[in-house]
């Protein structure tokens, strides 16, 4: 009998390491929400300063800094579409304390296109929440004689005037927009990539370019200055910021055609659980204050929020139509 208890014993002991050691290792997470955060966030943006997704990302880390008392610090760390910056928070300590504010390009659409990348989006980051989501802008510098859209489509068919567009960058939302409009229409309008938002609107302003598809917070103010003319959003619907401009929807031949600039919170693959659900609980809490949305709405975002397990499901979503449209569209980037 004493073989038997002594024999039974290792096998005993595994058996309650493996019932305790879950709760052992919940401690230190839940711990790790209850007090985060505890020192400075570093939120990092991968593009340059003064586009759509640094006035939301420096909106959301200046209001979260308001409600849990410490510093959310907003670094751009632009280059390759996206793929820098993100590269960096994947590279990050999965601890909460470097978060990552993207857009579609470098977590998602990207990859679809056939992009290279350093890192799997899906593996090596986990999404927090949606923050929120703008339709494009479909924009030309005042000099084009199109007043509308379809006069710009009909100059731009059948070898009519050559004209370029301007994006944030290859494999972007926006370029997927714009050779989206091209094969629909029948058009060739040259796409023409840049680093970043701030830039193609700045290349805009100075009509070097005569089409812009950007977001739309850094075109609102140009718009109502009269120094660019927004002609259509890329969504399904017309946006509250601009009333007055037409859905790309409406156009005959462009029904259920919508391309949004969302603004998703990540962090590192391996971040604990809790903290996670703590970072989506205190980002969904701020975004529904009214200063909040008041200077989100200002700009033509609509402020989201929501559970990780949503914006994953959004996730889900939105990689099954950019996957059938780059199909169907044979949309390509090397």
């Amino acid at each position: 009998m004493k073989w038997i208890a002594h024999a039974a014993a290792p096998a005993l002991k595994r058996r309650m390491l493996a019932a305790v050691l879950p709760w052992l290792l919940a401690v230190p997470a839940a711990h790790a929400a209850d007090t985060w955060p505890s020192h400075p966030v570093r939120v990092i943006v991968a593009y340059p300063a003064g586009g759509g997704l640094d006035f939301v990302t420096r909106v959301l880390a200046q209001q979260l800094s308001k409600k849990t008392g410490q510093s959310f610090v907003v670094e751009n760390r632009a280059g390759a579409s996206g793929l820098i910056g993100a590269d960096a928070v994947v590279k990050s300590a999965p601890d909460g304390y470097t978060m990552l504010v993207a857009s579609p390009a470098e977590v998602l659409v990207g990859a679809i296109a056939g992009q290279k990348m350093p890192y799997d989006p899906q593996r090596d980051l986990e999404p927090v929440t949606l923050a929120g989501e703008t339709p494009l802008v479909i924009a030309v510098h005042p000099s084009v004689k199109a007043r509308t859209m379809q006069e710009l489509l009909a100059q731009t068919k059948n070898g009519g005037t050559p004209m370029s567009y301007g994006t944030p960058g290859n494999g972007s939302s926006m370029n997927f927009a714009g050779e989206s409009i091209n094969m629909v229409a029948g058009t060739s309008i040259q796409h023409v990539p840049y680093k970043g938002a701030a830039p193609a609107v700045a290349d805009l302003l100075g009509n070097h370019i005569p089409i812009g598809i950007v977001g739309m917070p850094p075109t609102v103010p140009y718009e109502k200055s009269g120094q660019l003319r927004v002609l259509a959003v890329t969504s399904d619907k017309r946006s509250e910021a601009m009333p007055d401009v037409p859905a790309m929807a409406e156009f005959p031949g462009f029904k259920g055609y919508r391309f949004t600039n969302w603004m998703g919170v990540y962090v590192p693959a391996g971040t604990p659980k809790a903290v996670v659900d703590k970072m989506a609980a205190d980002i969904a809490l701020v975004l529904k204050q009214p200063d909040t949305r008041e200077l989100l709405l200002k700009q033509g975002v609509e402020p989201v929020g929501g559970t990780p397990a949503q914006f994953t499901a959004f996730l889900a979503a939105e990689r099954d139509r950019y996957t059938r449209i780059a199909r169907e569209r044979h949309i390509k980037i090397d």
